[in-house]
């Protein structure tokens, strides 16, 4: 089964995208061409992968780890709604999935 997410881009556009069950929203973010660096390669190093979940759909999430939570201190931009995209695992009842790319973000593999 395929599952839908939208990336809202910093200028407003909406990205279609989706991924199947157990893929996590940052590979889906880059298979769609955004700029989500994911530098430590999900592995929570980093907050280069930083976005923010539509509210309608945060409380859908799983809850962040305390040590996502640490990592969140670094990304600029943070709202209540930010999330790391490695650490969100996609599922069925995430279909439909909307969330938006912060303007702060870059990734240095496209410069």
């Amino acid at each position: 089964m395929s599952i839908a997410v939208t990336f809202i881009t910093a200028r407003g556009d909406k990205v279609e995208a989706s991924g199947s069950a157990g893929d996590n929203l940052l590979r889906v973010g880059q298979a769609a061409g955004l700029p989500l660096e994911g530098t430590c390669e999900g592995q929570m190093a980093c907050s280069t992968c930083h976005v923010i979940v539509a509210d309608d759909w945060f409380d859908r999430l799983d809850e962040p780890s305390e040590e996502e939570e640490d990592m969140l201190d670094f990304a600029a931009g943070v709202r209540r709604t930010s999330r790391l995209s490695c650490q969100v695992e996609l599922a069925s009842e995430l279909d439909g999935l909307t969330v938006a790319v912060p303007a702060d973000s870059n990734d240095v593999r496209r410069m």
